[in-house]
């Protein structure tokens, strides 16, 4: 499109989307929305009340459908994703947190509450943090909790940090470089992680967006996508406080596998919950 000094804001949209059905993209209509609105500071209200507001951010708006029709996702076009009521930075070495993973924060958060409600806090290990997302959905949710950022990145954690800045709960939040359990100390109420659970054999078949944009190391399980697991089950007794729960988000089709993991090492289910979709998602465990 040749440069121009500005374009009506109705028009625009109607071109973005359909630059990205032309492309094949699936969800054209969201994904042109969610571009527009973000470059040039516009919101779906401006759409329907003033379709005729000038839009002169063509040149910044051109560039992001043509990284999205190249296969980008959305989200990391627009550099951050929305969870649990949340606004999270993402960065070249973070997962991109998916609305399946707002399960595990559902499924613990009572726990949380009434930890805190009990002991006066409640401690939390967030394994594998990423953009923080699971650690500060429940520290945003409950005022007493504290938790602990553990990750391999350091471009993760400072991601992590950035986004508990941002959300005023920084002085509740703190980072920590760890493979796992190695630099790990004291003893948490809680553990909980979304570790990588893809079988490394299978990632070369996801789908572009998640195989060439998320992290290999945030998905890569191992040959049977259940090495974190093991490493979890191995050495969260050394951290957990007597009664504590460690919660867990699986692969679709890994609950009978996980459950044996942990109950192998002495722990016991204690509740699995279901995604909107229907698939296992979760596993919370107590010793």
């Amino acid at each position: 499109m040749a440069e121009a000094v500005g374009r009506p804001l109705g028009e625009l949209l109607r071109h973005a989307r359909a630059r990205l059905a032309g492309a094949g993209i699936a969800d054209a209509a969201l994904d042109a929305r969610l571009i527009v609105e973000h470059f040039s500071g516009t919101s779906r209200t401006d759409a329907i009340s003033t379709p005729d507001r000038i839009v002169t951010q063509l040149s910044e708006i051109e560039q992001a459908l043509d990284r999205r029709i190249a296969g980008e996702p959305v989200h990391r076009i627009l550099g951050f994703r929305d969870f649990y009521g949340m606004r999270l930075a993402l960065s070249a070495e973070t997962l991109e947190p998916r609305p399946d993973t707002e399960t595990l924060v559902d499924a613990v958060l009572p726990f949380v509450r009434e930890t805190a409600a009990r002991e006066g806090t409640c401690r939390i290990l967030d394994l594998g943090t990423g953009t923080g997302a699971i650690a500060l959905a429940l520290v945003t949710q409950e005022p007493r909790a504290i938790a602990v950022g553990v990750d391999v990145s350091d471009d993760a954690l400072a991601t992590a940090a950035a986004n508990a800045a941002q959300l005023g709960v920084a002085a509740r939040f703190s980072t920590k470089k760890s493979s796992w359990f190695d630099e790990i100390d004291g003893r948490y109420h809680l553990i909980v992680s979304n570790p990588p659970y893809i079988p490394s054999k299978v990632i070369e078949d996801l789908q572009e967006e998640v195989r060439s944009f998320d992290p290999r190391r945030a998905l890569d399980g191992g040959p049977d996508g259940l090495e974190p697991y093991r490493k979890i089950a191995s050495g969260a007794a050394h951290h957990l406080e007597e009664g504590g729960w460690v919660g867990l988000e699986i692969g679709h089709d890994q609950r009978r596998d996980v459950s044996g993991i942990f109950e192998q090492a002495g722990y016991q289910l204690i509740a699995h919950h279901k995604d909107l979709g229907g698939n296992d998602r979760v596993l919370v465990f107590g010793l």
